[in-house]
C-alpha cells in the first residue's frame, strides 16, 4: 500500500483577490522504500505538491492519504500526532537550531515525543547518518553537507513512514550533493520511507526511483526506471 498518495488534487489560493490554482488535478502515490522526484520549474506547484503530502496544508479539492488515512477533516491534535510521528521533513536551509549541538537538535523531536531514550536513539541516528564524533559541535562548526546530514537525522528521528525533501541540495556543491542523495536512498531502502523530493537537479532526479515533471500545477510526464 502507498504510504503517500495525491487523488485528482486540486489546490487554490487566493492573491490580490485573484484565484491562483496551484495544482491541478494531480495524482500520484510513494511505496515504502522508494524515492520520488519532484522536478520542474519555480512556481510549478513543487512545495505546494510537498506541503499538502506533509498535512501541512490541504486540498481544495481531491485527497491526499498518508499511511491509508486522509488529511483533511483530521483535528488539529490528530495533525500534530500525524506529522510527528509519521512525517519527516528535510530543508534546503537545513533549519537547525543554532544553540544545540549536533545530538541536541536530533534529539529534540525525540523528547517531544517523550522518549525516555531520546539521547541514545539520537547518537544512533547520527551513527546511521555518518556523523560519528561530530555530535557535540555546533551547527557553526559543521560543513554544508554535514549540517544536511543532521537534519536528515532530526528527520528520522522518529521514524517516520513518510519523509518529504524540499531542495535538500540545493545549498550544496555538487559533490556534497551527490553524498546526500546516496545517504537519502541508502536510508530510504533500509528503512523503507516513502520519500518524496522536490528538486532542481538533474543529479537527484537521476537516482529516484520515479520522475514526475510538473509544469503549470499538472503532471506533464512520469519516468521510471
Amino acid at each position: 500500500m502507498a504510504l503517500v498518495e495525491l487523488r485528482n488534487v486540486v489546490k487554490d489560493y487566493i492573491s490580490d483577490d485573484q484565484k491562483v490554482r496551484a495544482l491541478d488535478g494531480v495524482s500520484l502515490s510513494v511505496a515504502p522504500g522508494q524515492l520520488v522526484a519532484l522536478v520542474g520549474r519555480s512556481g510549478c506547484g513543487k512545495s505546494t505538491l510537498l506541503n499538502l503530502a506533509g498535512a501541512m496544508d490541504f486540498p481544495t479539492s481531491g485527497e491526499v492519504l498518508l499511511d491509508g488515512s486522509p488529511t483533511s477533516g483530521a483535528t488539529d491534535s490528530q495533525l500534530t500526532q500525524l506529522r510527528r510521528d509519521k512525517v519527516g521533513f528535510v530543508f534546503q536551509s537545513f533549519q537547525l537550531l543554532h544553540t544545540l549541538s549536533a545530538v541536541e537538535n536530533v534529539e529534540l523531536p525525540l523528547l517531544l515525543a517523550s522518549r525516555s531514550n531520546a539521547r541514545e536513539a539520537a547518537m544512533a541516528q547520527l551513527q546511521a547518518a555518518q556523523l560519528d564524533g561530530l555530535e557535540n559541535r555546533l551547527p557553526h562548526q559543521l560543513s554544508g553537507g554535514q549540517m544536511q546530514r543532521v537534519a536528515i537525522a532530526r528527520a528520522l528521528a522518529n521514524s517516520p513512514k513518510v519523509l518529504l525533501a524540499d531542495e535538500p541540495t540545493g545549498n550544496l556543491d555538487t559533490t556534497t550533493g551527490n553524498a546526500i542523495l546516496e545517504l537519502l536512498l541508502r536510508l530510504t531502502r533500509e528503512r523503507q520511507t516513502a520519500t518524496l523530493i522536490a528538486t532542481h537537479s538533474a543529479e537527484a532526479a537521476a537516482v529516484a526511483d520515479v520522475v514526475i515533471t510538473l509544469r503549470d500545477g499538472r503532471v506533464a510526464g512520469v519516468k521510471q526506471k
